[in-house]
């Protein structure tokens, strides 16, 4: 754990039955900065996520926000957190409900962050234009919407409330890749703007290399490998990274063909 550390979890353990999800995973996310959880279907970092959003409760260790144990705050303690620490999903379309507008969405979200009812549209605006979505957006319904403007939406919705921490589940997954682009430079055009910290899940280590700080790379559970993402890439000292790596390598040159 590093000292600027905004957000981070340690000898985090999570057990189903008798299969064990997650063993003794630390991780920290640095205030500005983007960590990468790397791994392939089943390594635990959807786990690890919903454990770091508190959805999920481990069977040991703890995750932290601003130096508090999220699993010994109090309620309004905890409201803040959900305030501060935004999920943005994997399918935006499943994640966006289909009988409401856009406009009805976002002001339901802020109506559950207790934002003033005067203000909702205003702030609706502004976190639109913020993802490059003009206001003639509002009265559309989800099934009008592109894939990626629906995932601009929910990151919309998401920073509407100044979050601090941004918790993204493969968030660029389900686009094809010229999309992918476009979403993940306005998560860093975001990033510089507000500060933001992401907690960055992916399987992706194309994705790693252009958006992480830090990586924490896991496989059936455990932390194989952690650290500077660029000296990570660079020189893994684990097999399975290196393996990444080689996928990583084949995909590039498949898509050059």
């Amino acid at each position: 754990m590093t000292d600027d550390a905004l957000f981070y979890g340690t000898h985090i353990t999570k057990v189903f039955g008798t299969h064990t999800a997650l063993s003794d995973v630390s991780f920290a996310v640095r205030a500005g900065k983007t960590l990468g959880i790397v791994g392939e279907s089943g390594s635990g970092k959807s786990t690890l996520g919903k454990i770091a959003l508190r959805l999920l409760r481990p069977n040991d260790g703890e995750v932290y926000y601003q130096g508090y144990p999220i699993w010994g705050m109090t309620p309004t303690q905890i409201r803040d957190m959900r305030l501060h620490v935004q999920l943005i999903p994997q399918d935006p379309k499943n994640a966006l409900n289909p009988a409401k507008t856009v406009a009805q969405t976002l002001y339901f979200h802020m109506a559950a962050q207790r934002v003033p009812k005067e203000e909702r549209h205003r702030l609706a605006v502004d976190s639109l234009s913020k993802v490059s979505i003009g206001d003639e957006y509002l009265d559309a319904y989800p099934s009008e919407l592109s894939g990626g403007q629906a995932q601009r939406v929910v990151i919309a919705q998401a920073i509407s409330s100044k979050p601090d921490v941004l918790v993204c589940d493969e968030a660029v997954s389900s686009l094809d890749k010229s999309v992918q682009a476009q979403v993940l430079n306005t998560l860093c055009a975001l990033q510089q703007e507000m500060g933001l910290s992401l907690f960055f899940i992916t399987h992706d280590l194309n994705v790693v290399d252009y958006m992480c700080d830090d990586i924490l790379v896991l496989n059936d559970g455990s932390t194989v490998e952690s650290g500077d993402a660029r000296h990570v890439l660079d020189d893994p000292s684990d097999p399975y990274t290196r393996e990444l790596l080689t996928a990583k390598t084949q995909a590039i040159h498949e898509s050059e063909l």
